[in-house]
């Protein structure tokens, strides 16, 4: 049969996984009457809460003969890591862009990954039926990008459909007839190369492993796509680290391949299909599994490296242990060092205590998602503000790594945003442009530092109309020092529960976290202070009654309302001395140190 592998990179929202819903459905893998969720790809519950793809997976579909192997990849760069080895099992890219939108920053970061593979693109021109699309422009900025990233002749000589990933059309020419996808089929098939691998049917087997799953009645399973030769169920075969080094001899128990959204066994894996194997007890990602006479392992993809690292410890907090049933330092160093396996991207140390554990990642929504997961299956954790990772050159001289970060916003806020990034943020301007409606594009190369916590600060600033995206761009001359949260916080002095009467007379002092009749305990932080020091104050003081009664009527307490933060905004609010409590039920900010004098000795120490 006849195969092709193709991999749909895009920037975060462009459209993917919708495309890849359409491709499933007019191919004939869903029955008619088959009831399919909504971005059928997105399997697990936070893809599906977030909108957005986390882990790259793989499906295929048949057309006109010949079987298409597709795989989803995400579009945000903190899960960069698993776009770059995604892009080594496939032979062409179709790269989804937004009419409207033009290409974004998360697109150049996956096509200049593509194209120093040698990939050929195919482009496509998504939501083209919006009122403000302007495909045009989008075409040619995609032709400048690629122009920009040194791509070769042959792959600026790129097919580019217009399409509409939710209706499920896509056409040659902007007014085409919009019935169905077969034009982007027939032009996968006839502009993507098939394998190479497929000369090589009769050599010794060798296949690299670029995801890795765990099912409860198999075991580990490796997906990658076939180098060279064919393997059976029931094979012998071994696993070699990058190196060359063995790892493990091991017995191949079942060969699984993708047939639309389900995985179905096979017994025989040829060179240049993607499957996934069974068997193994140690090989991991971008380990190579061959026959037992090979003794070179396949080159890896390298990985960029991570530019943040926050440290995960165990909760410490007098309500701990109440909520979750996981809170032992040995039980959170098994669960990181498992997920470290899996995703290249991360990299966990442990720290001199043995009680906490510094986990490097590319961004703070990686962080947050791996807290997030790791709190749904009940851990109890205390999370530290995420700090940046320095290099040295040559010379010794200090290196931070510079975002590029992309903002759309309305044309009223723009002053505000480029005084925040240019000034304590120590940013750069780059370049600014109308991008129509109303609407500048602002591009500014941004220290890491400078953008952790900013992000709420932005949406404040623009009133949540404004967009930002970022981006890893260079290792640049450490900037100096940059000022964190001015503003102090309110600190609970007292254990117990909090009274409405107290928080009312406390709504003068600043915002607060809290609402009435929470738990709270001494050093727990229940607010922020409208100066820049931080207050210790009473939330349990309720109101003092006599028996004898006023005349006049007691003024009802009515509270404003509390704010709320989500996980990623509360570990970009701390600061240095600060700390999150993360339980299964809830999300509380807290100093490091809880007693009053302790904090008195340690502050001169941040």
């Amino acid at each position: 049969m006849d195969l092709r592998n193709i991999a749909i990179i895009a920037h975060v929202d462009h459209g993917k996984t919708t495309l890849v819903d359409e491709l499933l459905k007019q191919s004939g893998a869903f029955r008619a009457n088959q009831a399919v969720a909504e971005r059928a790809m997105d399997s697990n519950d936070l893809e599906r809460e977030r909108g957005i793809t986390i882990l790259a997976k793989a499906t295929s579909v048949e057309w006109k003969g010949a079987r298409i192997n597709i795989v989803d990849t995400p579009g945000h760069a903190d899960f960069g890591g698993e776009v770059e080895r995604i892009l080594s099992m496939v032979d062409g890219v179709v790269l989804l862009v937004d009419a409207a939108e033009g290409a974004m920053p998360q697109t150049k970061f996956v096509t200049s990954k593509a194209l120093a593979l040698g990939l050929r693109p195919i482009v496509v021109l998504n939501k083209v039926d919006k009122p403000d699309s302007e495909s045009d422009r989008a075409l040619n900025e995609c032709f400048d990008l690629f122009a920009a990233l040194d791509a070769t002749e042959d792959q600026l000589d790129f097919p580019h459909l217009y399409a509409s990933g939710r209706s499920g059309w896509a056409d040659h020419e902007l007014d085409g007839p919009r019935k169905n996808l077969d034009a982007l089929f027939d032009l996968v098939l006839n502009h993507v190369p098939a394998p190479k691998q497929l000369a090589h049917q009769n050599e010794d087997f060798m296949m690299l492993a670029t995801t890795l799953s765990n099912d409860p009645f198999v075991g580990r399973i490796l997906t990658g796509r076939v180098e060279t030769g064919r393997v059976k169920v029931g094979a012998t075969l071994q696993a070699l680290s990058r190196s060359g080094q063995k790892i493990e001899q091991f017995r191949v128990t079942r060969i699984q391949a993708f047939r639309g959204l389900a995985q179905a066994d096979i017994e025989e894996a040829f060179a240049g299909d993607i499957v996934s194997l069974a068997g193994m007890s140690k090989a991991t990602v971008s380990d190579t599994l061959c026959a037992l006479a090979v003794e070179t392992a396949l080159e890896s993809q390298p990985i960029d490296p991570p530019t943040i690292t926050v440290t995960f410890g165990i909760n410490d907090s007098p309500l701990a242990g109440r909520e979750g049933k996981k809170v032992q330092s040995r039980v959170i160093r098994e669960r990181l060092f498992k997920e470290s396996e899996s995703n290249v991207a991360i990299r966990i140390t442990d720290t001199p205590t043995g009680e906490a554990f510094e986990v490097a990642g590319r961004g703070e929504l990686q962080m947050g998602v791996l807290i997030e997961n790791m709190r749904r299956e009940g851990f109890e954790l205390s999370i530290s503000r995420p700090q940046v990772l320095f290099r040295e050159d040559e010379t010794g001289a200090r290196l931070e790594p510079i975002e590029e970060a992309t903002i759309d916003v309305d044309d009223d806020y723009t002053g505000a945003v480029i005084e925040k990034l240019t000034g304590p943020r120590k940013g750069e301007m780059v370049d600014m442009r109308p991008a129509g409606a109303g609407k500048t594009r602002i591009v500014a190369h941004v220290p890491s530092r400078g953008l952790i916590g900013y992000h709420g600060e932005f949406l404040t600033d623009t009133r949540g109309t404004g967009v930002l995206n970022r981006v890893f761009h260079e290792w640049a001359p450490y900037k100096g020092t940059i000022a964190g949260r001015r503003a102090g916080v309110l600190i609970s002095m007292e254990d117990g529960v909090s009274v409405a009467y107290a928080l009312w007379n406390l709504e003068d002092r600043g915002r607060m976290f809290i609402g009435a009749q929470e738990k709270i305990y001494q050093g727990m932080i229940i607010g922020e202070h409208s100066r820049e020091n931080d207050l210790e104050v009473n939330p349990l003081k309720g109101k003092k009654l006599t028996n004898v009664r006023a005349s006049g009527n007691d003024e009802a307490v009515r509270l404003t309302t509390h704010t709320q933060f989500s996980l990623e905004e509360a570990i970009a609010y701390i600061n240095d001395d600060e700390l999150v409590e993360v339980t299964p039920a809830s999300i509380r900010l807290r100093k490091r140190h809880l007693d009053p004098h302790e904090r008195k000795r340690m502050s001169k120490t941040y």
